[in-house]
């Protein structure tokens, strides 16, 4: 960290502290809520009040700031804000967390609100509150006008930010001329209301602000979910009521504790619908998402955004979602598969990514109207669609249903629904298919059969006799005559393909995937690690080297092997590269290009836990206190990644070579290219043996591993802090080879207090707080999965809140027989390197 970050994060923390303990300590507001007529601002950082850039690389530059009414936290702003590599701002209202009137580097900052989200602009373009009125955004480049309010001769005398996030042009009577509450984009805040016909529009992603097609309205009975189409595809609905002769204009608000739904009736007043929500606890807000989930957002006292309720959940499953499985997808217990063969020998879809299915399938041929002769429907039956809400009126059988469809060329696809038998039953076109769902039909209440309309090549289509015979007999002369030829053009094809599909499997397309870090040329990267000279370690796949990205050092891991990495590479992208904590290490960027693949990743300057607890002729020991604070940033690492992700996500190689060090002796995980992902509502997963010779727990015997093989090697690395030695150590003695072995030893004989490390006289000093971390570190070896703690209650154990269980198993499981059984050379006669990696991966 900059000394000057150090020194204002101090100040700001004794600032905090001295307020709680006066308690009435006076506030000078230093904020900025409002602003006058003819006042510029140019988005440029030095030219702006305030402005900050978070550790994800996102930036808020704001030209109004609210401070809450606490000396510190959340709040509101208004200005420009980008998200990496931060190209491109948007005019928003956020969230931002605030201290002493100033923006604070607290990763809180949300957009609840936008304004050009669907044209971004550049650094230096301009915002203007112009005398007339009108609040416009212009590009600096040409001048091009972006977006503007529309209010110029409305006697608008200023502009403000509430205490709620609206952004307000009002008059000299402080009535509003214009509010950002009246022009919703895809979220809510408490106490903003959406009135009949205004609409909420998700993202495309969450790091693009363009609109999707998935939105959300109020009609006149209620809230309605839709899929832009031609109609629009329904796939939720919170009916008010269906008395339609009797109802007007509708109102939703969000409330503390729920959505609730007003008609102007002969009681205004009293809503005709509530949707229950959890009470506010802190600041909250709603967003539509591009998954089409409307999910409630809360500030959780462990700073950080949490989600504590779905809307759409409520009514909707997994699979009833628009978008869950991307166009002509299907949908099977949250998993997704392209539209299966009809047969041996066609394919009629492919998936968008091999590597995401969830991105849906696409058609192998495009539907073309010119050929209509050849279209086909492909049947699919015991599968749904989530939207039925317009059948056609004429077709009540399953042919005539059929036929519709095939002489309408802007039909897809239609549905047909049926209770008993398909001779009579509705029938639903679809214009566009988004993601389709399966059905089990002894628990369905209907039955249901999809017709997927494909484009067949003239050799596959149904061709007349007289000219099937013609054909094939030229066909069959032709292939006679040139056979030598068509063999050597098949071989040069074969080998053509091949080439290709190497290239592409190697130069995999990572710009489609969400959520995905900055890319970096190879030559970038060569050039930033002056040609990879300054190496760092090995290990995972590939060796790491020291660089530097814009004067920030940075530490580049290159897969040696790209073949061999491939899933591993591809494992880290995506799961580091999708999640964020305090305590796993941040991706920056990847390079793909031919066969270089690498990983760009935060530099951590001590390097990795093993050079600070093994080797204590280079390093002096560390204190008690600084192992406590390891011991607790990487229990919190691996709580968020088993609990706290929206997929369970097992790392399964933690040791110490896997765990790094800041300046301060902060710890963060890296290696995630072993990381086994888990549906949350799978117990188990099956997968090969993977990880480090003596840290894997007994049930890898099974190959059925859950997060709980963390929760072992958590334990194993936890001794190793508290003993300052290595698990398996053959320059011990042969009985103390084994420090889990000589652990169970120690544990039966009553002499835990001989396994702290000596080396460190504060270590000793604190014996009875060392051995407790032991029994801690014992609960977690346990042989039974099931009797390990979670993670979560770790770190409640380590913060005091929680006691380590009593009756605790001592015949902790030998890692030795582990390796034995798997016929992997035991670590005896193959011992690990003290370390193989002193710096990130």
């Amino acid at each position: 960290m900059h000394p000057a970050n150090l020194f204002t994060g101090f100040t700001v923390l004794v600032v905090m502290v001295l307020a709680v303990a006066a308690g009435t300590l006076p506030r000078q507001r230093s904020d900025y809520p409002m602003a006058n007529l003819s006042t510029l601002w140019v988005n440029n950082r030095n030219r702006l009040p305030d402005s900050i850039t978070y550790d994800d690389g996102s930036m808020v530059r704001s030209i109004l700031l609210l401070s809450p009414q606490t000396f510190y936290g959340p709040s509101f702003a208004a200005g420009f804000f980008c998200t990496p590599p931060c190209r491109e701002f948007i005019f928003a209202v956020f969230i931002v967390f605030t201290s002493s009137g100033a923006l604070f580097p607290v990763a809180v900052n949300e957009v609840i609100w936008c304004a050009n989200r669907g044209s971004p602009l550049g650094e230096d373009a301009t915002l203007e509150l112009t005398g007339d009125g009108d609040l416009v955004l212009r590009e600096k480049a040409n001048g091009r006008l972006v977006w503007s309010s529309g209010t110029s001769g409305r006697s608008v005398q200023g502009m403000e930010i509430t205490e709620n996030g609206n952004l307000v042009l009002f008059d000299q009577r402080n009535g509003t001329v214009w509010q950002s509450f009246d022009h919703p984009t895809d979220a809510l805040v408490p106490g903003q209301s959406l009135l009949q016909g205004m609409i909420l529009k998700a993202n495309t992603s969450p790091t693009n602000w363009t609109e999707s097609k998935i939105y959300i309205t109020i009609l006149q009975d209620g809230v309605y979910g839709y899929v832009e189409s031609t109609p629009p595809q329904l796939y939720y609905n919170y009916v008010v009521s269906t008395n339609k002769s009797k109802r007007v204009p509708t109102t939703v608000t969000f409330t503390n504790g729920c959505l609730s739904i007003f008609v102007q009736s002969t009681q205004p007043g009293n809503p005709d619908g509530r949707i229950a929500l959890p009470e506010a606890k802190s600041i909250q807000y709603i967003r539509l998402e591009p998954d089409g989930h409307l999910r409630l957002y809360e500030w959780s006292s462990e700073e950080k955004w949490t989600v504590v309720s779905d809307v759409t959940k409520l009514s909707l499953d997994d699979c009833d979602f628009p978008k869950v499985c991307g166009e002509y997808g299907i949908c099977t217990g949250g998993q997704c598969i392209c539209p299966p063969e009809s047969n041996s020998s066609s394919s009629y879809f492919q998936p968008v990514d091999e590597w995401k299915l969830n991105l849906g399938c696409v058609p192998v041929t495009p539907i073309s109207c010119q050929e209509m002769q050849n279209h086909h429907l492909l049947t699919l039956s015991d599968v749904s669609y989530f939207d039925v809400s317009q059948p056609i009126a004429n077709p009540t059988n399953k042919d005539d249903c059929k036929q519709a469809c095939l002489k309408n060329c802007s039909c897809r696809a239609v549905m047909f629904m049926y209770f008993h038998n398909d001779s009579h039953g509705t029938c639903h076109s679809l214009t566009e298919v988004f993601s389709l769902k399966t059905i089990q039909p002894q628990t369905a209440t209907y039955n249901s059969t999809a017709y997927l309309k494909v484009q067949l090549t003239p050799s596959s289509s149904a061709p007349t006799q007289n000219k099937s015979y013609k054909t094939k007999t030229i066909l069959g002369s032709i292939l006679a005559a040139i056979g030598a030829l068509i063999l050597v053009v098949v071989v040069a094809i074969y080998v053509q393909k091949r080439r290709k599909y190497r290239e592409r499997d190697e130069e995999l397309d990572f710009d489609i995937m969400p959520g995905m870090p900055m890319r970096f040329s190879f030559q970038k990267l060569r050039k930033s690690t002056e040609d990879f000279s300054k190496k760092l370690g090995e290990g995972g796949f590939g060796s790491v080297y020291e660089g530097k990205i814009s004067e920030e050092k940075v530490a580049v891991k290159r897969l040696e092997s790209a073949r061999q990495g491939k899933k591993e590479f591809l494992a880290e992208v995506e799961t580091i590269g999708s999640i964020e904590h305090i305590n796993l290490v941040r991706l920056i960027g990847v390079c793909v290009e031919k066969s270089n693949r690498l990983l760009v990743y935060e530099y951590m300057s001590r390097g990795s836990l093993d050079r600070w607890i093994y080797y204590h002729h280079n390093n002096a020991p560390l204190d008690w206190s600084t192992r406590c604070r390891i011991i607790l940033d990487i229990a919190k690492g691996l709580c968020y990644l088993h609990e706290e992700c929206r997929r369970k996500i097992a790392h399964l190689d933690i040791k110490p070579q896997n765990i790094l060090l800041d300046d301060n002796f902060n710890a963060k995980l890296a290696d995630f290219g072993l990381s086994k992902l888990i549906d949350r509502d799978q117990s188990k997963v099956m997968t090969v043996m993977r990880g480090t010779p003596g840290y894997l727990a007994p049930e890898w015997l099974t190959s059925q591993i859950t997060e709980k093989v963390d929760v072992y090697s958590f334990g194993v690395v936890l001794m190793e802090i508290i003993s300052g030695r290595k698990n398996i150590d053959i320059s011990q003695p042969e009985e103390a080879v084994q420090l889990i072995n000589l652990l169970r030893e120690k544990a039966q004989n009553n002499q835990l207090i001989d396994m702290i490390d000596k080396h460190s006289n504060d270590m000793v000093s604190h014996q009875e707080e060392v051995i407790q971390m032991m029994k801690l570190a014992m609960w977690c070896l346990q042989n039974d999965s099931d009797r390990r703690p979670s993670m979560s209650m770790v770190v409640k154990v380590l913060e005091g809140a929680m006691r380590v269980e009593n009756c605790l198993d001592y015949s902790f499981f030998n890692a030795n027989s582990v390796i034995s059984v798997q016929g992997i050379p035991s670590t005896y006669s193959a011992p690990p390197r003290a370390s193989i990696l002193s710096s990130p991966r």
